[in-house]
C-alpha cells in the first residue's frame, strides 16, 4: 500500500493543528500550501497552482510565494477573513537527521495582527471575547498592536452587549460557542467582524502570570472570565510572551453614553452611511491630531462619550486655554507632529519584531518629550500641567539608543551595519581587522596591477568564490603563471586567486561574519533592555495622545468658531444659533442657517416638527444631537452658546432602509426601534424619530405616531425631536403640557418656494411634497397630473368630512353638487400655492334638490327623514380612513345617486 512522503506526513500532521487556517509550511526560501489549502490560496492570491510528487500516485496541489514577501500575501488573506498559521524550520538542515523538524510559529489572525501596513494607523484593531453567566455578559477588547486592554460586564440583555461589541467594531470576535451561535442568530446584521471564532479553553492560570492582584481586583468574575479566555486564545496563536499587555482598563457602562448601532450609522460618527468612509463624519470633522496615537484615542472618545461632569469640564478646561492660546496650541501642534506611534513601536518591541529604525522612531521621539512637557505645564492649565507632570521623558531609555544604534541603520537586523562605533570594543577590533584588511585588498590591486602592466585587472567578491583577480582575456598573456591560479572562466575574462588573496580572504571573512553575529546579539540585548520599559512607554503614550486629542479639539473649535459649552446636571436643554458641525464644515463658502433649541421639563421636552421635505427637519434634529456628543466628549460645539445636561442615551430612527436580508420591512424595523427606546429610555435620554409612523396606512401611522408620543411624553418625560407629515397631530400641543409644535419656515413667491431652514414656532399646514419633485427633475406631466390629482382628492376629503358632520347630527349645513358631476372638479393648479386658492367648498346639504337648491320642509319632510336615517347608517358603517381616493369617490357618488333617487 503507497503512502506519503516523511515530508508530506509531517505537513499534515502539523496541517492538523491549525484546521481552520492556511499553513504556510517553509520549505527553503518559500512557503509553500498543499491539498485544500493551495488549491484555495491560489485563487484568493491570484498565483499559479502546480503540484509535486508526494509518494501517491497522483500529483499533490501546491502553490508557494517568496518567504521575503511574505507579509503582503499574508495581509491579503486577513484582509479576506481567513487565518494564517506560519510555519517554520526550527532546526538547522544541515545538523538535520530526516526531515528538518518544523513547527507552527504564530497563527495570524483579522484580530491578532501585528504587521503596520495591515492595521490602519489611525484605528485600532480590536479582537473582543464575550462570556456569559447566569446574569450576565463580560467582554474584553484588546488591541494586540498597542497592548490596550478594555473589560466591562453588561447585564441579562444581549441587545447591550451587542451595543458596546459595535463601540470597538472588532475585526474579530471570539467568546463561547453557544453564545457567538445566539449572537449570530438574533444580532447578525450588527456584528461587524471578519471573523467569528468559538472558543472555550480557559486558563484562570494566564490571569495571574500576566496581572498583578491589584489590577484583577476591580473585575467582577464573568468580566475575569473574560480576560482569561482572550488571553487562553492569544496565548496559543501566538506563541510567545504578551509582556506589553501590562494593564487592564476595567470600567462600567454607565461611565459613557450609550449609543445603539442605529444611532452610530445614523449620526454618521466615524464613517459615512452610504459610502462608509471617514470623509464626512463627527470624526473626520474633529481629526485634526497630529500623531496615529492621537487619532486612536479620539475614535473611542467619539465612541465612548463620558457622563461624568467632573471629568467633561477637565478636558473642556484644557481645549479653553489651547483655543485662545493660538502660539500654545501651534507650538504643541508641530512637537507632536515629531513623535512616531510610541504605542506599536512598543508593541514590536515587546513582540521581538522592532528592527534598528524602530528604535530610531522612538529616540526621535523620546527627544521630543521635554518639550512638549515643558508646553504643557507652562500653558496655564490645570489639566494641561496634570498632563505635563505625568509624563516621563524617558531619558535614560533615550541615551540606551542614543549610544548604542547608528542614526540610518538597515531594514534588516541580520546583515550588521547597526551597531556604532565605540559601542562595543571588541566589534571595533573586528572593524579594524576588516577595514585594515579590505584596505590591504586595494593596495594588492594597485601592485598586481604594476607587476603585470595590466592596467584593467581588478580585484572583486561574491559569495560563491570569495575574493578574485579579474583579468581579461587579451591579457592573458602577461600573468605570470606561477602564481595565478584559474578560479573561474567567464565570456571575456578569466578569474584567478592567489596564495596571499586566500590568507587574508579568511581573515577578512572571519572578521566580518563574527562582526555580524555580534551585532545581531547587541541588538537583541538593546530590544530586550528596552522590552522590560514597556509600562513607562505605554505610559507616557497614553498622555501623548491624550495632549493630542485636546490640541484636536482647540484647533477645529478655533477654525469654525465654536463655543464653551455649559455642562450642566439640569433637565433644560438650551442651545443659541446651534449649527450641524459636519454639514456647515462641507457646505464652506455656503452660509448655514443656525436655529434654537429649547427643551424644558415643562415648556418642550417634546418638540414636534412638521414642514416641508427638504426644509431641514433631518439636519436640525441629528445637530442636536451632535452637539449632545461633542460636548460630552469635551469639545467646543457649533452653537453662540449652549447649556447641556448630561445625556446617558441617544436613541436615533432616521430614515433606515428595509431589512430585507432579516426579512423586515421599514415599517417593522421602525417598531422594533421604537420598543427599545420605549423599554430602555430614561429622563435623562435623548430620543430622535424622524417621519415617525410611516410605512403604514394613514390612519394606523397616525394613531401610532400619537400612542408614541404620548408614551415618551407622559410615562418617560425624556428629550424627544419628533418630525411627522401627520399635521393633524399638531392638536397635541393642547393636551400635552410638555410638547410644542415647531415647523421649518417656508416663503412663497409666485412660483417659487424657498426654504429657509429656519425652525419657528407653530405647525406647518403642507409638506410641499410635489414642488420637492419638481425640484427633482421629475417631468412636467407627472407633475401637472400631481397637482391635478391632489386638488381631486383634497376636494373629496373636504365633501366626506362635511358628510360625516352631517351624519353626526350637525344643524347648519350646505348644498350637495347635482349627481353625476364627480368629474366636474376643480382643474389642479398651476402652482403651488394655488392648491389653497381653488374654489371654495360650500357646505352641503343632505336635503337639497338636484341643483342644490333647498326645497321646502313642509313637502319633502316624510321622504327627507327616510333619505337621512338611510345615508346616516351608511355612512356610520363606512370605513372612511381606509378607504383610498377611488373609493371614496365612487361611494360618494352612490350616496348621491340615492338621495336623488329618494327624493323623487
Amino acid at each position: 500500500m503507497s503512502k506519503y512522503t516523511p515530508m508530506i506526513e509531517q505537513y499534515l500532521s502539523i496541517k492538523a493543528q491549525a484546521e481552520d487556517a492556511f499553513l504556510f509550511f517553509r520549505l527553503g526560501d518559500f512557503y509553500e500550501m498543499f491539498f485544500e489549502d493551495a488549491v484555495k490560496a491560489a485563487q484568493e492570491l491570484e498565483i499559479t497552482l502546480t503540484g509535486r510528487e508526494g509518494g501517491m500516485e497522483e500529483r499533490i496541489p501546491m502553490c508557494g510565494i517568496p518567504y521575503h514577501s511574505a507579509e503582503s500575501y499574508i495581509a491579503r488573506l486577513i484582509e479576506k477573513g481567513y487565518k494564517v498559521a506560519i510555519c517554520e524550520q526550527v532546526e538547522d538542515p544541515a545538523e538535520a537527521k530526516g526531515v528538518v523538524r518544523r513547527e507552527i510559529v504564530r497563527i495570524v489572525t483579522p484580530g491578532t495582527v501585528m504587521d503596520g501596513k495591515t492595521v490602519g494607523e489611525a484605528k485600532n484593531n480590536f479582537l473582543v471575547c464575550v462570556t456569559s453567566d447566569q446574569e450576565r455578559y463580560g467582554l474584553a477588547a484588546c488591541d494586540l498592536s498597542t497592548g490596550e486592554l478594555f473589560v466591562t460586564v453588561t447585564d441579562s440583555s444581549l441587545e447591550q452587549l451587542v451595543d458596546e461589541i459595535n463601540v470597538y467594531s472588532p475585526s474579530e470576535l471570539i467568546g463561547q460557542p453557544e453564545l457567538l451561535d445566539k449572537l449570530q442568530t438574533t444580532m447578525a446584521g450588527w456584528l461587524p467582524t471578519k471573523l467569528l471564532t468559538g472558543w472555550d479553553r480557559e486558563d484562570e492560570r494566564l490571569l495571574g502570570s500576566q496581572f498583578p492582584e491589584e489590577e484583577l481586583r476591580p473585575v467582577t468574575p464573568v468580566g475575569r472570565e473574560s480576560v482569561a479566555l482572550l488571553l487562553s486564545y492569544l496565548s496559543e496563536t501566538q506563541k510567545r510572551s504578551l509582556s506589553h499587555i501590562t494593564r487592564i482598563e476595567f470600567y462600567e457602562r454607565q461611565q459613557h453614553m450609550t449609543m445603539d448601532p442605529y444611532t452610530r450609522r445614523n449620526l454618521e460618527l466615524t464613517e459615512t452611511v452610504r459610502e462608509r468612509s471617514k470623509k464626512g463624519s463627527l470624526l473626520w470633522l474633529l481629526d485634526r491630531t497630529s500623531t496615529s496615537m492621537g487619532g486612536r484615542l479620539l475614535r473611542r472618545w467619539i465612541d465612548k462619550p463620558l457622563t461624568n461632569r467632573t471629568e467633561i469640564e477637565k478636558r473642556l478646561e484644557a481645549v479653553d486655554c489651547l483655543y485662545n492660546g493660538l502660539i500654545t496650541r501651534e507650538e504643541l501642534r508641530q512637537q507632536l507632529k515629531e513623535v512616531y506611534d510610541l504605542q506599536r513601536l512598543v508593541g514590536r518591541i515587546s513582540y521581538g519584531n522592532a528592527n534598528g529604525r524602530d528604535l530610531i522612531a522612538l529616540k526621535l521621539s523620546l527627544r521630543q518629550i521635554p518639550h512638549v512637557r515643558h508646553i504643557c505645564t507652562t500653558s496655564g492649565s490645570v489639566t494641561l500641567k496634570e498632563l505635563g507632570d505625568s509624563m516621563d521623558d524617558c531619558a535614560d531609555i533615550l541615551q540606551w539608543i542614543e549610544e548604542a544604534i547608528i542614526d540610518e541603520p538597515p531594514v534588516s537586523v541580520r546583515e550588521g551595519g547597526l551597531i556604532k562605533a565605540g559601542y562595543h570594543e571588541r566589534l571595533d577590533q573586528l572593524r579594524e581587522a576588516s577595514a585594515n584588511g579590505k584596505q590591504w585588498i586595494a593596495e594588492l590591486e594597485r601592485r598586481e596591477r604594476e607587476l603585470t602592466g595590466i592596467k584593467s585587472l581588478k580585484i572583486g567578491y561574491n559569495k560563491v568564490f570569495g575574493y578574485y583577480i579579474e583579468v581579461t582575456r587579451s591579457n592573458l598573456a602577461n600573468l605570470p603563471e606561477q602564481r595565478y591560479e584559474r578560479k573561474q572562466t567567464l565570456a571575456n575574462a578569466e578569474r584567478f586567486v592567489t596564495p596571499e588573496l586566500k590568507e587574508k580572504e579568511a581573515l577578512i571573512l572571519e572578521a566580518e561574519e563574527k562582526m555580524v553575529d555580534i551585532e545581531y546579539d547587541l541588538f537583541l540585548q538593546i530590544r530586550d533592555k528596552l522590552a522590560l520599559q514597556v509600562k513607562r512607554l505605554q505610559q507616557l503614550a497614553e498622555t501623548i495622545a491624550a495632549a493630542d486629542v485636546l490640541q484636536s479639539f482647540a484647533t477645529v473649535g478655533a477654525a469654525y468658531r465654536y463655543r464653551r459649552p455649559s455642562i450642566t446636571e439640569q433637565y433644560e436643554m438650551s442651545i443659541a444659533e446651534g449649527r450641524h458641525p459636519v454639514v456647515e464644515a462641507i457646505l464652506k463658502d455656503s452660509s448655514f442657517i443656525a436655529n434654537d433649541t429649547l427643551m424644558a421639563n415643562e415648556d418642550g421636552r417634546v418638540l414636534l416638527i412638521t414642514g416641508p421635505n427638504m426644509a431641514g427637519k433631518s439636519t436640525y434634529m441629528r445637530q442636536v444631537a451632535m452637539i449632545c456628543i461633542m460636548a460630552q466628549i469635551g469639545c467646543f460645539v457649533p452653537a453662540d452658546a449652549a447649556a447641556v445636561p448630561i445625556i446617558d442615551r441617544i436613541f436615533t430612527r432616521i430614515g433606515a432602509a428595509d431589512d430585507l436580508v432579516g426579512g423586515q420591512s421599514t415599517f417593522m424595523v421602525e417598531m422594533m426601534d421604537i420598543q427599545t427606546m420605549t423599554a430602555k429610555a430614561t429622563s435623562r435620554s435623548l430620543v430622535i424619530i424622524d417621519e415617525l409612523g410611516r410605512g403604514t396606512s394613514t390612519g394606523e401611522g397616525m394613531a401610532i405616531a400619537q400612542a408614541v408620543i404620548e408614551f415618551l411624553h407622559d410615562r418617560i418625560g425624556c428629550k424627544t425631536l419628533v418630525s411627522t407629515h401627520f399635521h393633524e397631530l399638531a392638536h397635541l400641543e393642547e393636551t400635552l403640557g410638555g410638547l410644542r409644535n415647531h415647523c421649518m419656515a417656508v416663503k412663497e413667491s409666485g412660483q417659487d418656494v424657498t426654504f429657509l431652514r429656519k425652525m419657528i414656532r407653530g405647525a406647518a399646514s403642507t409638506s410641499y411634497g410635489i414642488y420637492c419633485a419638481r425640484i427633482a427633475g421629475l417631468p412636467d406631466s407627472i407633475i401637472d397630473r400631481a397637482y391635478d390629482l391632489l386638488n381631486r382628492f383634497e376636494t373629496i376629503s373636504s365633501v366626506m368630512q362635511v358628510a360625516g358632520e352631517a351624519a353626526a347630527g350637525k344643524e347648519e349645513v350646505g348644498q350637495l353638487p347635482a349627481p353625476g358631476h364627480v368629474s366636474t372638479l376643480p382643474e389642479a393648479p398651476s402652482r403651488p400655492e394655488m392648491v389653497r386658492e381653488s374654489a371654495p367648498i360650500v357646505q352641503l346639504s343632505l336635503f337639497g334638490d338636484g341643483e342644490g337648491h333647498s326645497k321646502p320642509a313642509s313637502k319633502q319632510r316624510s321622504k327627507a327623514d327616510l333619505a337621512a336615517d338611510k345615508l346616516v347608517e351608511q355612512l356610520q358603517a363606512a370605513d372612511l380612513i381606509n378607504m383610498t381616493p377611488l373609493q371614496a369617490m365612487n361611494f360618494l357618488y352612490e350616496l348621491k345617486t340615492k338621495v336623488a333617487a329618494e327624493m323623487k
